[in-house]
């Protein structure tokens, strides 16, 4: 069952991530989910924006959201995805399938709103099959220094509570390999849309697996 309510940015998500796609996310959407095939899990589906995204080689796609709200607007866009998706409740930090049951795994725009970031990478871990692949596309802390300052103070009295539980200075690279992944590619992105004005800014994207 879901564990997660933010009525209010449920609400604001959805036309925020699409003016996020008109400002490039699309397209790097597509290039995260590109390496993916087989059984794919995502977590944190939101409201289905990737679903349009994944390549013919997927075979499922298994997409958990604990949210009400934005996992209904999952379900209408998995129905019009050119890949089967089931959309399903859930929380990353307990990921309701067996162990090394997918192929690949999707974190996108997820890992800094999580309550616990590193059993919610270590869960991604259990479930893929050795030698199988992360993919993700996630916002993280700043290298500057007065950046991530503000990023951290943003944290401790405001974003996390008009977000969606969102932190802007997470360390989500040390996060992921804490729980064993080998981080194999990464790229480092600029902001969702907003200019130096984006408190999310910077984004890093790219590929880690766990070992087989």
């Amino acid at each position: 069952m879901s564990h997660v309510r933010h009525p209010m940015f449920a609400r604001l998500y959805p036309p925020l991530s699409r003016s996020m796609d008109r400002h490039g996310f699309a397209e790097q959407r597509q290039r995260m989910l590109a390496p993916t095939s087989g059984r794919v899990v995502e977590v944190g589906a939101g409201n289905g924006l990737n679903f349009a995204h994944y390549p013919a080689g997927v075979s499922e796609v298994v997409a958990v959201e604990p949210e009400d709200h934005l996992r209904d607007l999952a379900r209408a866009a998995a129905s019009l995805a050119a890949v089967p998706v089931d959309v399903v409740d859930g929380v990353a930090e307990a990921l309701p399938f067996p162990d090394a049951s997918f192929d690949a795994a999707v974190a996108s725009l997820v890992l800094c709103s999580v309550e616990e970031p590193v059993q919610a990478a270590a869960e991604l871990l259990r479930v893929l099959r050795p030698g199988g692949l992360l993919v993700f596309l996630e916002h993280v802390s700043s290298d500057s220094p007065a950046r991530r300052r503000v990023q951290r103070g943003l944290d401790a009295v405001l974003w996390p509570h008009v977000a969606g539980g969102c932190r802007l200075s997470r360390d989500t690279m040390g996060t992921l390999s804490d729980a064993g992944f080998v981080v194999e590619e990464r790229h480092r992105l600029g902001s969702g849309g907003l200019g130096f004005l984006d408190p999310t800014a910077p984004h890093v994207s790219g590929t880690a697996r766990r070992p087989a």
